[in-house]
């Protein structure tokens, strides 16, 4: 007997065959492995001993237990999740017996097209023991994600496991720096830590912070999240303080951007270590972090010709981001545009994110193949060898080189170039004298890093006149940012400091606008 599918959206009737004998079967056995597989995941990640144990022994036959875990979930998920199923019906194809006859979903085409509830197993929201994240993005439309209580008990246990491994401590005291506000990373990263220190969440407020290290003194080994910058901001407060370095021992753990070495080097010179992670809202922000060896891996990248031309490829100029990752919770693959790919794994995940699609560039290496290039070259392979004694993580290595859709990542919020176009035109009177305008990140000498925006001039100036259209132009692009992005509007009222946009004009066809004829502008440059 067949059953009639009505969508509202689609005036169109389907007639879909009933479950079968063998399909009620088959949706046994999945979620059977699927549990299974996610119950030895959980107690795999139960106690950070357990944790720091399977990271060390991850063998290549893992990835291939995670992938047919994630091929599990996702068939899984077309019987359980009303959205997926409905998404998948659009979308007629292949027998789906190997993941990547699954589509990609991504927040167009996926989260934007179903409710919160229809993409929830089941088709409904839980009425307890569900937290609701929020990302705004940069259009302002608010962008909520729930997750249940396994689901995040499971990050928290991640979070804690990789901390306890690359920030080993005798007394440990968390000082969480993060956002308490538009993100989910500061709270979410205050309860995962309270599973192995004592936290005190500070938000980035340096005072507070300041406060918190001479109260509490230096008994204690400290570590403290927070966003690349406001690290440079705390070091430069303490120094300038007179603060009693050499008495603390003062580590941090960043997130939310990317981090340059120069910057690393500068922070070093106080904190003993300071490492990022890599998340995002859409998925989780435990998806990668880095240890001493992709540390020393990036590192290598920037002054190893032979080691960068293998790994990344002739022509590759850009320095990434260098992670490793645990496939067993976050499996990870690369379109054939270089996109990253991500499906979390645990059946307990209340919205399944499959094969998703959040924007970034990157590149997946196994750690053997890695060892194997450090291994041709005598002086690599030693510094390779000091790199993996302490912690001898073996997982893969995620390199990332960010979003592919032309945004700037700016102390977590994302500056898209149509925003900063809003802000560039909106009720400026000196609007007709831009030709087109770029973005980039700059690092400056005192290792700030600011987005700057080139404007390219349709014609010479007087300098009173650049000097006002400079100032309109960061004018606009501050108010208009500030009311479109709750992330961006969050940082302006926890450090003013982070509406210093840099604009430089340039002369036509100067500057980073030398030698571009293409019909379309670019909008990035490095």
């Amino acid at each position: 007997m067949a059953q009639t599918l009505h969508r509202a959206s689609d005036p169109r009737t389907v007639a879909v065959p009933g479950p079968t004998a063998g399909d009620r079967w088959r949706g046994a056995h999945l979620s059977v492995v699927t549990r299974v597989c996610g119950a030895t995941i959980r107690l795999a990640g139960r106690r950070p001993v357990l944790w720091r144990w399977a990271a060390r022994l991850h063998h290549p036959l893992v990835d291939r237990l995670a992938a047919a875990q994630a091929r599990a979930v996702c068939a899984l998920a077309a019987r359980d999740v009303p959205a997926y199923r409905d998404f998948l019906r659009a979308r007629p194809g292949a027998a789906r017996r190997r993941l990547d006859d699954f589509p990609e979903t991504d927040k167009d085409s996926y989260v934007v097209a179903y409710s919160a509830a229809r993409r929830c197993r089941g088709g409904r929201l839980p009425a307890r023991g569900v937290v609701v994240d929020e990302s705004a993005g940069s259009s302002g439309r608010p962008f909520n994600w729930p997750r249940g209580e396994r689901e995040l008990r499971a990050v928290h246990q991640d979070i804690a496991g990789y901390t306890s491994l690359v920030f080993p401590m005798r007394r440990p005291f968390v000082i969480n720096a993060y956002s308490m506000g538009a993100w989910a990373t500061g709270t979410t990263t205050g309860t995962a830590m309270a599973r192995i220190a004592v936290v005190k969440n500070t938000g980035p407020d340096l005072g507070k912070i300041v406060d918190t290290l001479r109260e509490f003194g230096p008994d204690f080994d400290y570590l403290i999240t927070a966003y690349p910058p406001f690290l440079k901001h705390l070091r430069d407060r303490l120094d300038a303080e007179g603060f009693a370095w050499a008495r603390y021992r003062i580590s941090a753990s960043c997130g939310g951007e990317g981090m340059t070495e120069a910057l690393r080097d500068y922070l070093e010179e106080r904190f003993q270590r300071v490492r990022s992670a890599y998340g995002a809202s859409d998925l989780t922000i435990g998806i990668g972090a880095e240890t001493r060896f992709t540390v020393w891996l990036r590192r290598r990248l920037r002054t190893d010709a032979d080691l960068r031309t293998a790994l990344l490829g002739p022509d590759e100029q850009r320095l990434p981001m260098v992670f490793q990752y645990n496939p067993l919770t976050t499996y990870l693959e690369t379109n054939q545009r270089r996109e990253l790919l991500c499906t979390i794994t645990s059946p307990d995940v209340l919205q399944p994110r499959l094969r998703y699609n959040v924007g970034d560039e990157a590149l997946l290496v196994g750690h053997a193949r890695i060892l194997e290039l450090a291994r041709a070259d005598a002086g690599r392979w030693a510094e390779c060898r000091a790199a993996l004694a302490s912690e001898r993580m073996t997982m893969p290595v995620l390199l990332l080189f960010g979003r592919r859709d032309s945004t700037v990542s700016y102390l977590g919020a994302n500056l898209y170039p149509q925003d900063v176009e809003y802000g560039l035109y909106t009720s400026n009177p000196y609007a007709a004298e831009i030709s087109r305008f770029c973005l980039s990140l700059v690092e400056d000498a005192a290792l700030e890093t600011r987005p700057v925006i080139h404007l390219e001039l349709r014609r010479a100036l007087p300098e009173a006149d650049r000097a006002a259209l400079a100032a309109a132009c960061r004018n606009g692009v501050r108010r208009h940012l500030a009311q479109v992005s709750r992330d961006f509007a969050q940082s302006l009222t926890e450090d003013p400091t982070a509406g210093d946009l840099r604009v430089e004009l340039h002369e036509p066809g100067g500057g980073p606008f030398a030698g571009q004829q293409k019909i379309k502008n670019v909008y990035l440059v490095g």
